[in-house]
């Protein structure tokens, strides 16, 4: 999620012990877990709020199919990467084979 490595990590940890000291860092970091409790379990019964006002044909509703990157990724990107064109009356060329021509129509 944050992608910090053991190195940085270290780094932080030393930092944290000298600005608030080896005897206030167990509370700071009791408290920064329940912030991230309470934060987590915000987000959880907002998700099951929204889900339950929008009703029952919505609850397979993934939050992260609003994001417009995985919008535009899931409509338009994966649409391009099909391999062949689907239309009816019309077939993909086999290897090596000349389109049709027509000469009346040139």
């Amino acid at each position: 999620m944050f992608d910090i490595g053991p190195a940085e990590f270290m780094v932080l940890a030393i930092v944290a012990i000298f600005v608030f000291g080896p005897d206030k860092l167990p509370d700071i970091a009791r408290q920064a877990g329940q912030l991230l409790r309470s934060a987590r379990r915000a987000l959880t019964n907002a998700r099951s709020q929204l889900s339950e006002e929008l009703g029952p044909e919505f609850k397979d509703l993934d939050l992260r199919d609003l994001n417009p990157r995985a919008l535009v990724q899931k409509h338009i990107i994966d649409d391009l990467e099909d391999e062949t064109p689907v239309r009816a009356g019309h077939r993909p060329l086999e290897k090596d084979e000349a389109p049709p021509f027509d000469l009346d129509a040139t």
